[in-house]
């Protein structure tokens, strides 16, 4: 059996004899419920009369033609990974391939979901990176563009949905139908759709600004037809098309634009051209926090900026995988901060993606933004925060460094130059450098291909009045990765005045090398000064001590958000340093979260206090600390407004933080009613949160939640079903967790995460210690026989990082010991649950001392 492994050497060398032209995809959807037809006819030239492979995996082909002849034993020609072609023509050339498609419930591929309220069969394709083999026969890399035409045989009542506008069907067979799609676009394998199934929704249309009128759809499931709230969506869609038309300045791209809410979906979305998928938790069918809300739009802008960056310029090969990312996780922060009621969304951006970003950056499997990408292994395992995170953030260092007109200048430029090509960094970079007059060269060495976070350390001398005699900035870097970096950023100050912390001064400067010197601060006055005001590069910043001091007693009377947010990743970023104890950065929480106006800084802070109280906490402290934050956090729900975000927020952690009798009473009565909260129903959702607790402490049987199914038996309350039996505190609720996961292959991906967050909410980690040693003994052999998405969710899901500290560290260091020939997929999870296990043991000692 041949690898599923394509490496780039391979893909450099195919791309240099062959250029593609079209594909012609017939599927039939109507063959049953494991597997389908697909049958692909590539048109394709070459230079050169030489053997060459198409990619495909499949159960069986059963028809190989190469230019009008068919090939004999097309069996031996495939080996589950590859068809072999002898020799080919000198020019153009011609192959269909008939073979027996495999469906998923992995997420990767051709996904096949049947709805428990109806029925109903719905299909979704997710072909990033190297999935599109899984559907139709290709050359899977996207430097090969061509046109996909695509013809669909499925059931009458089901709406089909690909890249080009969905047509008439014709009537086939008795109950079905065929869809013949026009050619779409020059664009990558992997960004080729299929949606099929009874999706309903809403439509519109918008226009563009070369007049267009662009038909848009947003769909989910039938039975979650009636929460989607189409004309949200196509609104928020609209603006950004306007925004990134002008800031772009290139027409949108594609003929029509539908947005389709999938099940069992593995990321938040894709930005198949014209059709994207989206997670389905984006369709609220109960109310959720503001954060969620803001969350589902900035995806909505993050795939629509794929549509220029990604999509009608893509990548050569996947070395550039950051860019795509980035760049549009980069627009799309700036649209929603601009365009959009989200106006402080540069506020999350600080406290979500870059805390993301910083905590994988000092991980050991850190890398620099431009990642070594040598194969579709290295592709998979590098989707991280590195990737969209940290790359986004220096994409805005670079603004900040050419200004943001020429930034834009060379942006236009590159589309121009690039439209439905495939382009490297350096296409980029060129234009940039034309449009700033910077040579970026040095920049993108020191940014782009060095790996690590540079620390900013005030050093500021006071005369006796409290006047800056002198004021520098020191930079270090870890002794791993030692670069020192240019930052352009800006120094804020700070002053009490009414009881409220006031900017009073300013600076836009550049920092390098090892120290700078400030004088324009020399002879100012502030009580707190904070280096990376306005957040514009990507750094770890300290505080002096007295800045430390003022923000520990004044954070809630600081009424800029981004700012007060950056104080809040300055102190977290210490207490994950062990600079500053875990019960002092706890103390900082509960007494300035009522300061916080941000849905989702208050999200993240909220998820902070469950770590500082837990894993971060002195052991011997651990449950004391976790009940006086559910004690303290329900406090404020009771005294948050009525109905209000804060309120469901507050009370959602307080059940995820509930250890004691009275909590577990206190829960009971939210479900009962004896306990209620001014403005706050019960909601679906809000009640199956409240159910896992109520299993976490023992409140609730296996008979109970089958009660609670009762009432809500969807897709959703099934998942959170297998979470509340997975999370009942006894062995026997454990022991099936981990057969029906790790020791069976019959649950589907969202279905495998759902038991596994479940097996993990304990009170007491005595409960799954034992399982340490049975997870080691397994990881390989889960690796070898489950599918990349499922092996990681498995590996990485119960790695013991919650539990057992020194004893977890010593069997890991033995694990990598012994499997030093493992994956490097595999080997990364273990040694990055590893350092997140030896991190936590330093913050611990820390809140000891």
């Amino acid at each position: 059996m041949a690898s599923e492994n394509l490496t780039r050497d391979e893909a450099r060398r195919r791309a240099s004899f062959l250029t593609t032209d079209s594909y012609d995809i017939r599927l039939d959807l109507t063959t049953g419920p494991e597997t389908f037809r697909t049958e692909t006819t590539i048109r394709f030239s070459s230079s050169s009369a030489q053997e060459t492979f198409v990619d495909l995996i499949a159960k069986a082909v059963s028809e190989i033609e190469l230019n009008g002849e068919l090939l004999a034993d097309p069996a031996s020609r495939f080996d589950g990974a590859r068809v072999r072609l002898p020799a080919l023509v000198e020019g153009e050339n011609v192959v269909r391939i008939l073979a027996d498609g495999v469906y998923m419930n992995t997420g990767e591929g051709l996904h096949r979901f049947v709805d428990p309220v109806d029925e109903e069969v719905y299909l979704y394709s997710q072909f990033e990176v190297s999935d599109a083999r899984r559907m139709f026969a290709c050359f899977e890399q996207p430097d090969l563009k061509a046109t996909f035409r695509l013809t669909v045989t499925a059931p009458e009542h089901w709406r089909v949905i690909s890249n080009a506008p969905t047509p008439a069907p014709t009537a086939a067979d008795e109950g079905t139908a065929t869809w013949a799609f026009e050619p779409t676009e020059r664009i990558s394998t992997y960004l080729v759709a299929l949606i099929a199934g009874n999706y309903q929704g809403g439509t519109g249309e918008i226009t563009t600004r070369d007049g267009r009128t662009i038909p848009m759809g947003v769909f989910a499931r039938a039975s979650l037809a009636e929460h989607v709230d189409a004309q949200n969506v196509i609104d928020i869609t609209a603006t950004g098309i306007d925004f990134y038309e002008d800031a772009f300045d290139r027409d949108f791209p594609f003929p029509k634009y539908d947005q389709v809410f999938v099940p069992e979906y593995n990321m938040g979305a894709m930005e198949n051209p014209g059709a994207i998928t989206y997670v389905e938790t984006y369709v609220f069918r109960s109310e959720v926090s503001d954060a969620i809300r803001e969350r589902r739009d900035l995806t909505i802008l993050h795939e629509l900026a794929h549509m220029w960056f990604g999509d009608l310029v893509t990548m050569r090969w996947w070395d550039d995988l950051w860019l795509n990312e980035s760049f549009a996780e980069y627009a799309s922060t700036l649209a929603s901060a601009e365009v959009t009621r989200w106006s402080d969304a540069w506020t999350t951006f600080a406290l979500s993606e870059k805390g993301w970003a910083y905590q994988q950056d000092q991980l050991p499997s850190t890398h620099p933004i431009v990642a070594d990408m040598v194969d579709f292994e290295a592709v998979e395992t590098n989707f991280d925060g590195i990737t969209y995170a940290k790359g986004a953030s220096v994409l805005r260092q670079l603004v900040a460094y050419v200004g943001r007109e020429e930034f834009f200048a060379g942006v236009r430029a590159y589309f121009a130059r690039h439209a439905w090509s495939n382009t490297e960094l350096s296409d980029l970079l060129v234009e940039l450098e034309a449009t700033s007059g910077r040579d970026l060269g040095t920049w993108a060495q020191q940014w782009l291909r060095t790996a690590g976070v540079n620390t900013l350390r005030p050093l500021i001398e006071r005369d006796a009045d409290g006047t800056v005699a002198r004021f520098a900035i020191e930079q270090t870097a870890p002794q791993e990765h030692p670069t020192l970096r240019p930052h352009r950023l800006q120094v804020g100050g700070f002053t009490l005045r009414g009881g409220q912390l006031v900017r009073t001064e300013s600076v836009e400067i550049d920092v390098d090398d090892a120290l700078t010197e400030v004088p324009a601060l020399t002879g100012t006055r502030a009580d707190l000064w904070l280096i990376n005001d306005g957040d514009l590069t990507y750094t770890k910043v300290r505080l002096d001590e007295q800045s430390l001091a003022v923000a520990m007693k004044h954070l809630r009377h600081l009424d800029d958000s981004l700012a007060r947010t950056l104080l809040w990743s300055s102190a977290w970023d210490m207490v994950r340093d062990g600079e500053l104890p875990s019960r002092r950065y706890q103390q900082l929480l509960l007494a300035n979260l009522t300061g916080e106006d941000s849905s989702s800084v208050l999200r993240a802070l909220l998820q902070q206090l469950e770590t500082v109280a837990g894993p971060y906490a002195d052991p011997d402290q651990r449950l004391a600390r976790t009940e006086a934050a559910a004690d303290a956090v329900w406090e404020l729900a009771e005294s948050a407004a009525a109905g209000s975000d804060a309120q469901l927020q507050l009370t959602e952690a307080f059940a995820r933080l509930a250890r004691t009798e009275a909590h577990l009473q206190r829960i009971e009565g939210l479900l009962g009613g004896s306990v209620t909260l001014p403005g706050r129903s019960i909601d679906t959702d809000l009640r199956w949160k409240l159910v896992i607790s109520l299993a976490v402490l023992g409140g609730i049987d296996v008979a109970g939640i089958d009660e609670q199914l009762a009432s809500d038996d969807t897709q959703s309350g099934r998942k959170h079903a297998l979470t509340a039996k997975a999370a009942l505190p006894t062995e026997v609720s454990k022991a099936k967790a981990w057969r029906r996961t790790m020791e069976k292959d019959t649950l589907a991906n969202e279905s495998i995460t759902a038991v596994v967050q479940g097996f993990r909410r304990v009170v007491d980690d005595a409960l799954i210690a034992p399982y340490r040693q049975r997870y080691f003994a397994a990881i390989s052999q889960v690796w070898a026989e489950r599918s990349n998405e499922i092996a990681n969710r498995l590996v990485a899901g119960y790695f013991p990082s919650s539990y057992g500290g020194q004893s977890v560290l010593d069997d890991a260091d033995a694990w990598l010991a012994d499997a030093e020939e493992a994956p490097f997929g595999l080997r990364r999870i273990i040694i990055e649950g590893r350092a997140t296990v030896a991190r936590q043991e330093r913050v611990r000692a820390a809140d000891i001392d």
